[in-house]
């Protein structure tokens, strides 16, 4: 049987380890938490009201159509570092038409064989954090999502897709293939054979085809936003450490053959057993009222 362990950045409540190992920085790029100016290209709002606890990740560079270049990505990264402590996180463009057009094409043509290896690999891990948050993030997308910009998207836990969403994988068109985990996160939504099929043609799709092959949760008329909102609102008042607990049993479990993958989801819920929250959840069950939970 598969020896299980769980990552310490999952396990951040109550007898648990609470720190986050450090986020591989950008070369010659330095790191510092986010300024959340309306001016950055990449920054985090944090809902208040009934809503606290959704910080809502914005990207915002339309001069160059939210191209993945240096500065974004430094800012994305420094994003990241600020989610420790939220519910839920829908990334989001105030770009018209775009939610991210992929890598910074200029820019890249500046770079020698070496810096681009160096670009796409942190690329790679920037999206592999994303994914391993220990909360649920929703990939709310309206306009272009090509190349980087798609691997972006699919690193988030649920999508959803507005009306004029354009859905792709164009790098064979350039030359090149998918290199920030397009070719592994793309197959395992939708299957190995449609996957080849679009990498291979490098085609992209509407909202509606991207529904009908799994690639997102939700096509929607209009924009995305409203519809993530929605799911992140339904996923807010339930009790945090059963979230990611829940979270990390699905997407580490589903890699695991079935009889690892059964202990490993026991392993996962006798975390959940101590916390403060499953005994409320009792409780409120008991009393007939809407529990209160507090991440403990």
């Amino acid at each position: 049987m598969t020896r299980i362990f769980l990552p310490k950045r999952l396990l951040s409540f109550q007898g648990l380890p609470t720190a986050r190992p450090a986020l591989r920085p950008f070369p010659h790029l330095s790191s510092r938490y986010l300024n959340t100016s309306p001016a950055q290209e990449c920054y985090v709002e944090k809902l208040q009201g009934s809503d606290e606890g959704i910080s809502v990740l914005t990207f915002n560079r339309p001069q160059a159509k939210n191209a993945l270049g240096r500065l974004f990505m430094r800012q994305f990264r420094d994003a990241l570092e600020s989610l420790s402590q939220v519910r839920v996180v829908i990334i989001r463009s105030l770009v018209d038409k775009v939610f991210c057009a992929g890598a910074d094409l200029k820019e890249r043509a500046t770079m020698d064989p070496t810096e681009v290896a160096s670009f796409v690999y942190n690329l790679r891990t920037s999206f592999t954090d994303l994914e391993t948050l220990p909360i649920p993030t929703i990939a709310s997308i309206d306009g272009a999502a090509l190349g980087g910009g798609l691997e972006l998207a699919m690193a988030a836990d649920l999508r959803v897709a507005g009306e004029g969403a354009k859905l792709g994988l164009p790098e064979t068109k350039l030359a090149i293939i998918p290199g920030a985990g397009g070719t592994q996160r793309l197959p395992r939504l939708i299957g190995l054979p449609k996957a080849k099929e679009l990498v291979f043609t490098g085609r992209a799709l509407t909202a509606q085809d991207a529904l009908e092959i799994g690639l997102v949760n939700y096509a929607v008329k209009d924009s995305a936003y409203p519809k993530a909102l929605e799911l992140a609102r339904e996923i807010l008042p339930n009790a945090p450490i059963a979230v990611r607990m829940a979270k990390i049993a699905l997407d580490k479990g589903s890699q695991l053959d079935m009889t690892s993958g059964l202990a490993f989801e026991q392993t996962c819920y006798a975390q959940i057993i101590p916390t403060e929250d499953r005994l409320e959840g009792l409780r409120a069950f008991k009393e007939k009222r809407k529990p209160v939970y507090k991440g403990r």
